[in-house]
């Protein structure tokens, strides 16, 4: 196979990821009608139409179906080769996309994406961060980086932090209101709400043995911001679940303390997902492996068992 070949392949898939012959323009650093040109030039060597086009978006014909399943198989098998003989003597090299959320993108993955930079110069790396999940196919992304289960069965994932949940409140929102006994308790707390994608409204889940049960609990406070009802829970406006990433070093200052501690909460592992594992190139291997490396002791850990101040409940 040669290159013109090889090129060709690669710029087929990105436009069938895209959907988009300006978004594979960009992407490549091309000019429009030069990704026009390039794509008309396939399809007439190959005597075929393979892309419907309007003035918004591409779809495949039943031929760019079949060209995107042979240019896939030929363009991964190509690349292990290449690994395969030289990955063991070069430094990973070429374009890495990777998403994360918004705030954790910009305050803690963000910093680590630059010290990758620093260690493997020959990479590229275009970092989006967005308030909600996306799709890695769809969005032509080597990875994201997320808290909580994996969000498609598509993908594969790989965790790199264990991050506990906990339900917690300020020392003078107990002393006010006094401290819950028992889960039931919650519904007449104030409860700040961090409202996240879909999730139902004020509805907090928790392990019962191996089930996992819901309770409706109201408060007068809520956001989709979780840097924000972190600071109304320290500001003592009620009890918050947070997890243990956010949690840890206001628990170890006092200015926070844990409610209900032996309640079990799913859990928010931070996994990193990419969409196959078969054809993982060796610049998003390293970058997973150096997210490993980075989160392998983040902070210490909540520490669960002793009891805390506060006054009982005497129902609000």
């Amino acid at each position: 196979m040669n290159s013109d070949a090889a090129s060709d392949f690669d710029f087929f898939i990105l436009l069938a990821k895209l959907k988009s012959l300006s978004g594979a323009a960009r992407a490549l650093d091309l000019t429009p009608p030069a990704a026009t040109k390039r794509l008309g030039l396939i399809e007439q060597r190959l005597g075929a139409r393979l892309v419907n086009r309007t003035t918004r978006s591409v779809s495949l014909t039943p031929e760019g179906e079949t060209y995107l399943r042979y240019a896939l198989q030929i363009s991964g098998q190509v690349r292990e080769m290449e690994e395969a003989i030289s990955g063991a003597r070069t430094d990973p090299k070429g374009l890495l996309r990777v998403n994360a959320t918004l705030g954790f993108g910009r305050t803690t993955i963000a910093p680590l994406v630059s010290e990758f930079a620093k260690r493997f110069p020959a990479v590229e790396v275009q970092f989006e961060v967005t308030d909600r999940p996306v799709d890695l196919v769809e969005g032509a992304f080597d990875l994201a980086i997320r808290f909580g289960e994996l969000p498609d069965s598509r993908l594969s994932a790989r965790r790199i932090m264990s991050n506990r949940r906990f339900l917690c409140a300020s020392p003078k929102y107990l002393e006010r209101f006094g401290t819950p006994e028992k889960i039931e308790d919650l519904a007449r707390h104030r409860c700040i709400i961090h409202r996240q994608n879909d999730d139902a409204y004020g509805v907090w889940k928790y392990m019962r043995g191996d089930s996992i049960e819901a309770l409706k609990v109201k408060g007068t406070l809520s956001s989709n911001d979780g840097d924000i009802v972190l600071r109304w829970a320290l500001d003592g406006h009620g009890i918050l679940i947070r997890s243990e990433w956010d949690l840890a070093k206001y628990v170890q200052s006092g200015r926070l303390r844990l409610v209900l501690p032996e309640t079990v909460l799913p859990s928010a592992d931070l996994f990193v997902y990419y969409p196959s594992q078969r054809n993982q190139t060796a610049r998003a291997r390293a970058f997973i492996d150096f997210l490993v490396e980075r989160f392998r002791a983040p902070f210490v850990p909540v520490e669960v068992g002793k009891k805390r101040g506060g006054r009982k409940s005497p129902g609000l």
